[in-house]
């Protein structure tokens, strides 16, 4: 099974919370993909959110991209969101993850901003990580 984290589950652990710090380090330490979006998003959020310092935010991201494989941005990508988003009705940026996801060949989306067990594409199913802790 390929799965795909959302910048979410990857900025949980980061945090205080010891119950999805947890659970997304099971997620992530099983096997992920994330896309440079998820790499993105990830340091604009522990720049201004975590307060990271630069370095602490370049280790960080080392690391991610060590037990994750990284699915690029591309255009094709770009275009295949547009069509996702209308046909879904999925905010722009969540697009972008969904149709990364599709094109790195992905099963399952682990994202807590989504909706749990929306099907898309026929291949992917959307799951919150999170949804027994609450």
């Amino acid at each position: 099974m390929s799965v795909f984290l959302d910048t979410n589950v990857i900025l949980y652990l980061f945090s205080g919370d010891k119950e999805k710090a947890d659970r997304a380090e099971e997620r992530t330490a099983a096997g992920a993909v994330v896309s440079v979006q998820v790499l993105n998003e990830f340091v604009a959020v522990a720049r201004r959110k975590l307060g990271m310092s630069w370095d602490e935010v370049a280790e960080a991201v080392t690391v991610i991209q060590q037990v994750c494989a990284v699915e690029p941005l591309t255009v094709e990508t770009h275009n295949a969101a547009l069509l996702l988003a209308a046909k879904h009705r999925l905010a722009w940026y969540d697009a972008l993850i969904v149709s990364a996801a599709l094109s790195a060949g992905c099963t399952t989306l682990y994202s807590e901003d989504m909706h749990d067990s929306q099907r898309i594409g026929g291949t992917l199913t959307v799951r919150n990580p999170f949804r027994a802790l609450r």
